[in-house]
């Protein structure tokens, strides 16, 4: 895997697949960050309105971007039916981990416990499926 830009963030190799880390999970938190805070501004709107009470908002909505930068990576890894395996596996895993985090917080406003079940979700599945992809595609 080869750089093809170093000047642009996240880094990614010649094919689109992001190649640190820190990157993958720098670019995960800014987008559950951005995510919760358009939601936020617009359950703050609804709120203004009288359409609910701020906080009401389903706060795993933030994972949008996240499933978005997944769904690239997908993409940019052609090993065939391993990086399928590996997407479910990791969304299993990242499910399952994001349900429990926001059951442990279940006593918070839906927006605040389902932005923690999406961060949980989130830096889960990218830390499964970066190190589970590149495992595969070394065996292969």
């Amino acid at each position: 895997m080869t750089e093809a830009k170093s000047d642009s963030f996240p880094r990614r190799d010649a094919d689109g697949r992001v190649v640190a880390l820190p990157d993958l999970l720098g670019v995960t938190l800014a987008g559950l960050v951005i995510g919760l805070a358009v939601l936020a501004v617009f359950d703050a709107g609804l709120s203004v309105v009288g359409a609910g009470r701020f906080g009401d908002a389903n706060g795993w909505l933030a994972v949008i971007l996240p499933v978005w930068l997944f769904a690239e990576e997908f993409r940019a890894w052609r090993i065939g039916p391993a990086r399928i395996a590996v997407a479910l596996v990791a969304a299993a895993v990242a499910i399952a981990a994001g349900l429990l985090g926001a059951g442990l917080t279940n006593g918070l406003p839906p927006l605040a416990a389902g932005g923690v079940g999406a961060t949980v979700f989130s830096l889960v599945y990218a830390l499964v499926w970066f190190h589970g992809v590149r495992w595969l595609a070394q065996r292969s």
